[in-house]
């Protein structure tokens, strides 16, 4: 469903990404993992198509992403960034059906769609009314979720989605992350910081370093079979508070 090849980034003299090969199968959930700065975010972009990479080539469903295509290509993928990245100055509903409205879909339609959605991610559609600032965290991720799913894309692509929410909260919107995911069976991938996370919502897990992936594969292999010292220090450093009591 994905396919990145060869893919290189740079930013003046510093290489981001470097020689990046990764395929990711249709209905696989895929987790990017790894220290900060290490080229999650850009090679999640490069896929998306919001930035270009300085080599290689992504291909979605093996169609190879081009100028001439873009557009086509995008509304084949959803995309939950950080925070939500909702319009302020727009309400929760004008943000949800923004691809829908763009597209020119009928009211009748579009409102379908929403309520269905609404009922997916669990969210009162009294809350559509409200404006981003009106929303708790949580209720704004779950707004995003409706926008990236609004089209009824193949791919799901979440850059940190859940980063910046308390931990109540985002253990409760993992839980329904994980359900969504398994009901729709969607190609997802996903960048986060936390190795649980990961581990939770991935089947599978790719964890990079320095622009390189480094190692691929379930939770069980990357902790018992770790291919290097870095692979030990990272599983080390992700500490459960209970370790020590």
């Amino acid at each position: 469903m994905i396919s990145a090849k060869n893919i290189s980034k740079s930013y003046s003299s510093k290489e981001v990404l470097k020689n990046i090969d990764l395929d990711i199968s249709e209905g696989n959930t895929v987790a990017l993992i790894g220290p900060s700065g290490c080229g999650k975010s850009t090679l999640l972009r490069i896929i998306m198509a919001l930035i270009e990479a300085d080599s290689g080539i992504i291909s979605i469903e093996g169609e190879s992403v081009s100028k001439e295509n873009v557009l086509q290509i995008r509304q084949k993928i959803g995309y939950v960034i950080q925070k939500g990245g909702l319009f302020p100055h727009l309400t929760a509903r004008e943000n949800s059906t923004l691809a829908a409205d763009y597209l020119g879909w009928s009211s009748s339609k579009t409102e379908e769609r929403l309520s269905e959605l609404a009922e997916l991610v669990q969210i009162d559609k009294n809350l559509l009314n409200r404006k981003p600032d009106d929303l708790s965290g949580g209720q704004a991720q779950r707004i995003s979720l409706i926008r990236a799913l609004m089209l009824d894309p193949k791919i799901i692509l979440l850059d940190e989605p859940l980063g910046s929410i308390d931990p109540l909260v985002r253990h409760e919107l993992q839980s329904d992350l994980k359900k969504i995911f398994q009901e729709l069976q969607k190609t997802v991938l996903l960048v986060t910081h936390d190795l649980g996370e990961a581990a939770f919502l991935g089947n599978e897990i790719v964890l990079m370093k320095e622009g390189e992936i480094i190692q691929q594969g379930n939770i069980r292999q990357i902790i018992s079979d770790p291919v290097n010292e870095f692979v030990e220090q990272f599983v080390s450093a992700q500490r459960s508070p209970l370790e020590e009591y």
